[in-house]
């Protein structure tokens, strides 16, 4: 796709002069000259103020054509009968200019009628939507998917940050449900795929190059296996931009993040002797968590808490001090702030409620000021605290949790992190953080990720959210972060209120909801359904080895367990292996007359430990097949315990000899089952009791880290 000089300065003139009047919506011949700037194809057009100029406009541009009122109090023509189409003589015409002029006075009274747009009538192809949005989260986002009067029916609608790539465009044609109707069937043509990502591209840009374009709106986009044609344009104006967030620099961030989750001394202020108050909980935490640090109890009516000198203010603590952990109420904590940055301590955890969650935006805004004037970085105010387990810290008032690992969680909700807390505990996962992020008055996903991007002891990061301060960040944060570790997202909110305000089709289809689905793949992260999902995805991920491949095999005794689990493949955007000649004898070999090779590979229910041994071991041995999804059942032949042991033993052979592979298991029987599945859960093969779906789930999630961190085919 070639590269397009935009005329900026024909759009500065067109929207300058519609912000001299007032007006929020651009007029059709006004969106066409933008059109014609940014090389978005129109169809020919000319304003007609007279019904004469209306027919010899008609008679120069060819018939049939179409006409539309002109007005800036109009932007819903169609809803005004302010459009007729397929006129075919000057006669028609004639009627129609009378009719749609009739139309708009009755429609609003009050509203200025420029003319009658004239245009011609676009070539029938296939109808799509483009457009963009202004997202009070992403910002500037572009939009592609099926156009005409089915786009609000049948919502089949991507979208993209703006400015977006041509791989970004292309892969929005491959992203809708009706990607097959764009390639062509039942004999029709295959659309321009260039043209019409180009065209993608240059809305983006348009909508990115000019901050007061709040949406714009192709629709319908006529594509042909020619090209395309927008047959209608409709720009949508809104205010000025909102402040920009202050911004810290990668090296800032990392410098703050350090203190906070490496401190060598750490201040409660609010500390207490008495039990039940949060600052005694903190307390007590810190010192049985085994802190090594320093930790200095602040409280103004105390000489000694719990064996350590307390201090009246933190102004009075000896030498630096790398976290101050607030445990007083709201109203407090601005005072305390203050004598926070006049030491120099870089970081304020705010256990404390009574902030925004409860309407009291001024007390934040407040923190939050104080905090800019002297550098502080705020986590909280409304959390639990957080756990370093590295450090063998725990500033929180909830139960300790001290198992070491390579998983950082993160919430918004204090329930949801104690969730988190408790199933970790269950499962024997190891987490290398838990912290709280409450109402993100300053630190927020974007910083958490750049830290823990780099941490040593972080290999897999799960984060609860429930909104984003700057979405844009947190996509450049999370794909610098993905290359390297891979990141689970639980998004907290599916339903939107915002599409109701919506003035354009693009707008309307713009849910919140739909919104986060394509950005956060777009920026590589894996997306949980629900916290269980989430939780399992970030305790198997660091288990199992990158997938060199995308074939699949199935081996099970269960012929049924064989059907779920393919379903489970199929779902979860796998690909089961087509088995060649030469391996399916190969498996054959192992298997009884009465068994199926293929895939799924069925040994059936009756084999001894043996056929199960041997069918794996030839998975792991052939390089063709990428990963294995074993169904077992429990049989007296083949108890839980014996398969779980063999299995692992095998898979642990071929890890010693340099061949590593993602192998999954779905276990069926007694409640024997539960202890085999935690013995292969420890060695490596991610194994699950009772479903067949969570296993494969979890590999699929494997798997699509793995093409967004580059280290598959296949892309995003």
């Amino acid at each position: 796709m070639a590269a397009l000089t935009h005329d900026v300065a024909a759009v500065r003139a067109v929207l300058d002069a519609a912000s001299r009047d007032g007006r929020s919506a651009l007029t059709a011949p006004e969106a066409k000259l933008i059109a014609d700037a940014y090389g978005i194809p129109v169809p020919a057009e000319a304003l007609a103020e007279t019904v004469d100029e209306a027919v010899a406009f008609a008679d120069r541009i060819g018939f049939p054509v179409a006409l539309k009122i002109v007005s800036p109090e109009i932007v819903h023509k169609t809803d005004a009968g302010g459009v007729l189409i397929g006129l075919k003589s000057a006669g028609e015409v004639r009627a129609a200019y009378t009719e749609i002029v009739a139309n708009a006075r009755a429609y609003d009274p009050k509203a200025r009628i420029q003319g009658v747009q004239v245009q011609q009538m676009v070539p029938a192809g296939q109808e799509v939507i483009v457009g963009a949005v202004t997202d009070p989260t992403f910002g500037k986002i572009v939009a592609f998917g099926l156009g005409g009067v089915l786009v609000e029916v049948l919502k089949d609608i991507t979208f993209r940050l703006a400015p977006a790539s041509e791989d970004d465009a292309l892969s929005m044609l491959d992203s809708i449900r009706a990607a097959e109707v764009l390639r062509g069937v039942r004999g029709a043509a295959s659309v321009d795929r260039s043209a019409l990502a180009g065209l993608i591209v240059r809305v983006s840009e348009l909508a990115a190059d000019f901050p007061e374009i709040a949406e714009v709106d192709l629709n319908p986009v006529f594509a042909t296996a020619g090209g395309v044609m927008a047959a209608d344009v409709r720009i949508l104006l809104g205010g000025p931009a909102p402040p920009p967030r202050r911004k810290y620099s990668r090296d800032e961030i990392l410098t703050s993040m350090r203190r906070l989750m490496q401190p060598r001394s750490v201040a409660v202020v609010g500390a207490s002797n008495e039990q039940g108050k949060i600052g005694n909980s903190v307390m007590r935490n810190l010192i049985d968590g085994g802190f090594p640090g320093e930790i200095h109890p602040v409280n103004p009516r105390a000489d000694d808490i719990l064996g350590r000198k307390a201090y009246k203010s933190v102004t009075d603590v000896p030498g630096e001090v790398d976290v101050a952990v607030f445990a007083i109420p709201a109203k407090f904590v601005a005072a305390a702030l203050e004598e926070v940055g006049r030491k120099g301590i870089p970081n304020a955890v705010l256990i404390p409620s009574g902030f925004a969650e409860t309407g009291e935006h001024a007390l934040q805004a407040e923190i939050v000021a104080i905090a800019e004037r002297y550098g502080v970085r705020l986590l909280g105010p409304n959390i639990y605290g957080y756990y370093s387990t590295w450090q063998d810290l725990c500033a929180t008032f909830c139960t300790p949790y001290d198992v070491k690992g390579g998983v950082a969680l993160t919430s918004q909700s204090g329930g949801i992190g104690m969730a988190i807390l408790g199933f970790a505990r269950t499962t024997k996962t190891g987490v290398s953080a838990i912290v709280g992020l409450g109402n993100k008055s300053d630190l927020d996903e974007d910083d958490l990720l750049t830290w823990f991007g780099e941490d040593p002891n972080t290999t897999c990061i799960a984060m609860h959210l429930e909104d984003l301060k700057d979405g844009r960040a947190f996509v450049d944060a999370a794909r610098a972060t993905v290359r390297k570790k891979p990141i689970v997202v639980l998004k907290a909110g599916r339903t939107s209120a915002g599409a109701k305000a919506a003035g354009s089709h693009t707008g309307a289809l713009a849910g919140d909801d739909a919104v986060y689905e394509d950005i956060l793949r777009q920026a590589g992260v894996i997306r949980a359904p629900g916290l269980n999902e989430m939780l399992e995805y970030a305790r198997a991920l660091p288990v199992l080895p990158t997938p060199q491949g995308d074939n699949v095999v199935i081996i099970t005794g269960a012929g049924g367990s064989g059907v779920l689990l393919s379903d489970a493949i199929v779902d979860n955007g796998l690909s089961l292996m087509e088995i060649p000649d030469d391996l399916d004898a190969a498996f054959k070999a192992f298997i009884p007359p009465f068994g199926a090779a293929g895939n799924p590979i069925d040994i059936t229910g009756g084999e001894p430990p043996s056929t199960y041994e041997a069918t794996i071991r030839l998975g792991m041995e052939d390089p063709r097949i990428h990963a294995l999804v074993l169904g077992y059942w429990h049989t007296i032949v083949t108890p839980p315990m014996v398969f779980a042991e063999l299995t692992a033993r095998v898979v642990e052979e071929f890890r010693a000899r340099g061949i590593e592979k993602p192998v999954v298991a779905s276990l069926a029987g007694d409640v024997e089952v539960e202890e085999a599945c935690a013995y292969l859960y420890e060695r490596g093969v991610v194994a699950y009791p009772y479903t067949t779906e969570r296993p494969v789930e979890v590999l699929g999630a494997k798997y699509r880290w793995a093409r967004a961190a580059g280290l598959l085919g296949g892309g995003r």
